[in-house]
């Protein structure tokens, strides 16, 4: 059981690590609102991991091959969401008009709740996380299979492994918060931001 756990640990990391369009997303929001934010924003990309772990731990094959047809329909939504949220942070950046956080409203991911949702969903969009993590349980036979304990210890190394590292990028963008405490530097962050969050859905939609 031990094996299926660290499996889940080593799956979560190699889908957590990568810098995509999330994290720089976590890491501005982070600077821009604090670390709760930030944190609630980490433990939805973690909570949409830990789902799609356990969906393939327990489904395996047949649930990716039936996901497979929408992928391209659904990197469309999340490029349009990506660009979006990235065209609101650089419109708020640019026509703020108080002294301290600029970027992020009432309107935008300037709640735990709000985040958490959101990145959430926004995570959920990426049906190709259910494909990596069905394709690494298929050659364990130790985490695929009728064993529903394996399953959750999957599940749940996969889990600690995202929330982990997705916390480490949020308070890597609070240090940055703290550090740009003037309105400048906090616009330029969130503009930044946005510039790499656009490029990064651009990129998304070209590689698809």
């Amino acid at each position: 059981m031990s094996g299926a756990f660290l499996a889940g640990l080593i799956a979560g990391y190699g889908v957590a690590i990568p810098v995509g369009a999330i994290a720089i997303l976590i890491l501005g929001l982070s600077a821009r609102t604090g670390f709760r934010v930030g944190a609630a924003a980490a433990f939805g990309v973690a909570t949409a991991d830990g789902l799609y772990a356990a969906v393939a731990a327990l489904g395996g094959a047949a649930v990716a091959a039936r996901l497979a047809p929408f992928g391209g329909p659904l990197r469309w939504v999340a490029a349009g969401v990506l660009l979006a949220l990235a065209g609101h942070g650089a419109w708020r950046a640019l026509h703020a008009t108080g002294p301290a956080r600029p970027a992020v409203g009432r309107s935008g991911l300037d709640t735990p709740v709000r985040a958490f949702t959101a990145i959430l969903a926004l995570t959920l969009l990426n049906p190709a996380t259910i494909v990596y993590f069905a394709a690494l349980v298929l050659g364990r036979s130790d985490v695929g299979g009728s064993s529903t304990s394996a399953a959750v210890l999957f599940t749940l190394g996969a889990f600690l492994a995202s929330a982990s590292w997705q916390l480490l990028i949020a308070g890597g963008g609070t240090l940055i918060g703290r550090a740009l405490t003037g309105a400048r530097g906090r616009r330029i962050t969130a503009l930044l931001s946005s510039a790499i969050i656009a490029a990064l859905a651009v990129a998304t939609l070209l590689g698809g």
